[in-house]
């Protein structure tokens, strides 16, 4: 009982964090009227975030595994809280882009550390069906927490929803000091107080590990390189309204609800390579479409998002099941860590390149969003290769 709720718990912390991580984006074009900047500033807003779970995650690579795994979790969520209902107070750009740094901060790693739980208490065998309940928390969020925080922002404005985010997490915290479970197997493995050097060295000298990282960096590069500017660009190039966007993560989320536990089980029953390989080949559809639209019917651009959402993140529940998989209980926080930093720095550097590659003309419209989408699609080849290098390893 306690391994579902404890499961289930994170999956509900999982929702909170993904919603605040996601909130900038659908509201880029607010956040650019708002505050009367351009294309390249409005992806700082959205980097910052990254950078600042980046830093974190590279502190918590030498800490995380010392810990009792619930303490962890209390401390960073307790952060992360705190940093989301400082953001809806925020004053000016740049307040609010050092608020963004330090919510990260604590944020970025919350995701990181919810992998290595569900990998302490989940076989590989039955691993994925665990992971699908894990990111199918983004379904969730995306298919009622962003809307309506949008829907808040649409209406009042943008502070409201970080302010209400924060509400909730407070509750969340409360309840994850007073039921979750205490998790130290772990610490069984490590006695004593590991080195740097020990802990450095369980991971560059296993080439496995190294492969993971590598898949984790690239596929989160390849998959964010279009996101930042997808509600921008359906409000600009394609028609939609701010109201319009709340539709794309509405439909989007739904579908997840249902495909991701689909993509759970057929992992588990299939293999990791193959449904891997599936999902990320049917990705490409969406990717391409949306990224070559100009001016449609709502229906239309709504279709080829949803299939976007469907893919990307089925493609996600392989990845993320082998990617835990490479590596033994020993250094399994010090690896999802490191993972978690050089996926915030995938994400960042996503973010700086398409600020970069889009730019807004004349005419108020985006152009050479198209070139973003042929990178994707050719990084996302590259994971394909991948994924074949990796191996599940003792312990699993």
């Amino acid at each position: 009982m306690s391994r579902k709720f404890a499961l289930y718990a994170l999956a509900t912390i999982n929702i909170t964090h993904i919603i605040d991580s996601m909130l900038i984006m659908p509201m880029g074009d607010i956040f650019i009227r708002t505050f009367d900047i351009n294309a390249s500033e409005y992806s700082y807003l959205v980097a910052s975030y990254a950078l600042g779970a980046f830093l974190s995650s590279i502190i918590s690579f030498l800490y995380l595994d010392r810990f009792d795994r619930k303490t962890a979790l209390v401390f960073l969520y307790s952060g992360f809280v705190l940093g989301t209902l400082l953001c809806g107070f925020a004053s000016d750009y740049f307040m609010l882009l050092v608020l963004r740094f330090l919510t990260g901060g604590f944020g970025g790693v919350i995701g990181a550390l919810a992998f290595v739980i569900v990998s302490d208490l989940y076989l590989f065998k039955e691993r994925g069906k665990a992971m699908g309940v894990l990111i199918g928390a983004f379904s969730v969020a995306s298919a009622l927490g962003i809307p309506f925080g949008l829907y808040l922002a649409a209406a009042y404005n943008w502070r409201v929803p970080f302010i209400g985010l924060g509400c909730i997490g407070i509750l969340v915290l409360l309840l994850i000091i007073w039921k979750f479970p205490s998790i130290r197997m772990h610490l069984n493995y490590r006695p004593g107080t590991p080195s740097f050097k020990r802990t450095v060295s369980l991971l560059i000298n296993d080439n496995n590990q190294l492969n993971a990282l590598l898949l984790g960096f690239v596929l989160v590069l390849g998959h964010f390189i279009i996101i930042p500017f997808i509600a921008p660009y359906m409000i600009r190039n394609v028609g939609f309204t701010q109201m319009d966007v709340t539709k794309i993560f509405l439909f989007g989320g739904i579908s997840m609800v249902f495909s991701a536990p689909l993509a759970g089980r057929l992992t588990d029953r299939l293999g990791v390579n193959k449904i891997f390989n599936i999902f990320v080949v049917l990705s490409f559809i969406p990717t391409i479409a949306i990224t070559h639209m100009t001016s449609q019917p709502i229906w239309v651009a709504l279709i080829f998002t949803t299939m976007l959402f469907i893919f990307a993140s089925s493609r996600m529940i392989p990845a993320n099941t082998i990617i835990t998989a490479s590596v033994g209980q020993e250094n399994r926080g010090s690896f999802m860590s490191m993972k978690s930093a050089l996926q915030q720095l995938a994400i960042a550097l996503a973010s700086f390149i398409s600020g970069m590659v889009v730019f807004i003309n004349a005419q108020g419209v985006y152009e050479r969003y198209n070139i973003l989408g042929y990178v994707s699609v050719i990084v996302c080849l590259f994971c394909m290769y991948l994924i074949t290098k990796l191996r599940v390893a003792k312990g699993n």
